[in-house]
């Protein structure tokens, strides 16, 4: 088998959570003094970490966002969050697909581990991911998060950290992104990429570096097994 690990990011691959998010966070820097579309945005912050936003602002308005930044941001995103979010479409159907194969999965996020767990609680994915991993410590499920190796994405480290604690070697783990952030992330850890073009342009996908791109996570299983038939010719 090809893959031994495959590592879904959390929003926007297993929960439709960005159009929510970046709404958000859109407003409250625009009310904050630094005027922000949605679209920027996407562009500028989809698949980062908090510290992130922080950085960029500081960097383009010498300014520092107010200390209460992070904890209004998630609480005004939980609140839309509950009862308001749902899974990306066909990933549950995915995740069993995986299960039945003997494939492990766990969850590399650039969000906190609450932010994590109140997005796939809502949206009743938050047990596929709850129990044990393979190798490290088994009370802590299979959910890693940047608060676990202080660098987001782009850097690797949390990619090579997901594949530590799950016991697998970085070249045998796919991981599934939609993010430039997250796919040159993935890149730098040796992972093969699979980039979901549901909400980022084909072409940013590939220019980060994907290995494949798909649109539609009915797509995914075939072409993980095709990766792997393609290695065993």
């Amino acid at each position: 088998m090809r893959y031994d690990l495959v590592i879904f990011d959390n929003d926007g691959v297993l929960v439709d959570s960005e159009p929510i998010a970046n709404q958000i966070l859109a407003a409250y820097l625009t009310e904050l003094g630094h005027p922000t579309t949605y679209e920027e945005s996407l562009r500028d912050f989809m698949g980062g970490a908090k510290h992130r936003i922080h950085e960029t602002v500081l960097e383009r308005s010498g300014k520092r966002l107010p200390a209460g930044f992070d904890a209004t941001f998630d609480a005004r995103v939980f609140e839309e969050f509950r009862g308001g979010l749902a899974p990306v479409a066909g990933v549950a159907e995915v995740l069993d697909k995986l299960a039945a194969d003997g494939v492990p999965y766990c969850v590399g996020s650039s969000g906190s581990h609450e932010r994590i767990r109140v997005a796939l609680t809502e949206t009743g994915l938050f047990e596929r991911f709850a129990e044990g991993r393979t190798g490290g410590d088994s009370a802590a499920g299979r959910i890693f998060s940047s608060e676990d190796v202080g660098r987001g994405k782009p850097t690797p480290d949390l990619f090579l950290h997901a594949a530590r604690e799950m016991g697998v070697a970085p070249e045998r783990c796919a991981v599934v992104e939609d993010s430039p952030l997250g796919v040159r992330a993935a890149i730098a850890a040796g992972m093969d990429v699979y980039g979901f073009t549901a909400m980022t342009p084909a072409g940013k996908l590939t220019e980060a570096g994907a290995t494949t791109l798909f649109g539609d996570m009915a797509e995914l299983p075939a072409l993980l097994q095709e990766s792997r038939r393609a290695v065993q010719r």
